[in-house]
């Protein structure tokens, strides 16, 4: 049973924006491409997790607080008598661990999971206290992706490789068991839901402005080159898709919304933003029909319907 999706990357839409509207530095461009990569990989695993069959409880990308320090879960599976917390990988290539440190096998050194993990799940113990909780905790690094290979993998370490996901998922099933869960282990999922903190101080999205940012319609596929040739349709002059007007607007707003939260949604910014859209009744039609107005003379905006 999920109790609690994984949800959009915010962070991530936010890169996929920004990246067709302005051009990256290295470093950013960087940090979307490992976001996505182990976004990706997450995504992988919770699938992977549906497949139990024995009742159990699923909690993905939990943001938890104790004694004023954060700290962040990918997965956490829930079942009678245990708590397993899960560190999801998506690294391909040859790597090696010495003194406690990670290498990939050019001898270029990363964050070592193994620490990241210990970490965790020692906060997860500390909360649990301050929730007067008993619960046996277990933690794994799953190694996703078919291409990683660790050499000298230590024989007890706390590693799930990819070739061993379908006998490690059998064995979650048998401890699982088949007696389900108790009410008491739902309340403490659904308090863990509670105490998860949405926003993320740790978001890695390049500064930007709005002056900064190509105006126009995104298409589908990714391109920013939509021509206005008649009353229903846009047509990408790049790959050829073709979109309903209206669709292409709202989904540039939506796009507008998630860039720019704090600026209000009038007739006059919306129009400049999609800038495609040659006629400012067109924009105005599409936010009366999908928006409530709210009247304030020259200042009157939209915002989304009750």
């Amino acid at each position: 049973m999920i109790i609690k999706a994984r949800g959009e990357n915010l962070e991530l839409n936010t890169f996929h924006c920004l990246r067709v509207r302005k051009k990256l530095e290295k470093k950013d461009e960087d940090n979307y491409k490992s976001l996505k990569k182990g976004w990706h990989g997450e995504l992988q695993f919770d699938q992977l997790l549906l497949g139990l069959t024995n009742e159990c409880l699923i909690l993905n990308n939990l943001l938890l607080e104790v004694s004023n320090t954060l700290f962040q879960i990918d997965s956490l599976l829930m079942t009678q008598k245990k708590s397993y917390i899960f560190e999801v990988k998506n690294f391909d290539g040859d790597f090696y661990i010495e003194n406690d440190r990670m290498h990939m096998l050019t001898g270029k050194e990363i964050k070592n999971p193994l620490i990241q993990l210990s970490r965790s799940e020692s906060l997860f113990r500390q909360l649990l206290q301050e929730l007067r909780l008993n619960a046996v905790v277990e933690s794994k690094i799953v190694f996703i992706n078919p291409e990683f290979y660790l050499y000298d993998a230590p024989q007890k370490g706390p590693f799930v490789f990819h070739a061993q996901l379908n006998r490690f998922l059998k064995s979650l099933d048998n401890a699982a068991g088949t007696t389900g869960v108790s009410d008491g282990r739902l309340r403490f999922a659904k308090r863990l839901v509670d105490l998860h903190i949405a926003k993320s101080p740790f978001s890695k999205i390049p500064a930007y402005t709005y002056e900064e940012l190509e105006k126009g319609i995104v298409c589908k596929r990714g391109c920013l080159d939509y021509e206005d040739t008649n009353r229903q349709t846009l047509v990408c002059k790049k790959c050829g898709f073709v979109e309903d007007k209206e669709t292409a607007v709202l989904r540039s707003i939506e796009e507008f919304k998630l860039l720019f939260p704090d600026k209000q949604i009038t007739v006059n910014i919306i129009h400049e933003w999609c800038k495609v859209i040659k006629s400012k009744k067109t924009i105005q039609k599409v936010l009366t029909k999908n928006f409530d107005l709210i009247l304030s003379g020259k200042g009157s905006y939209y915002v989304d319907k009750k």
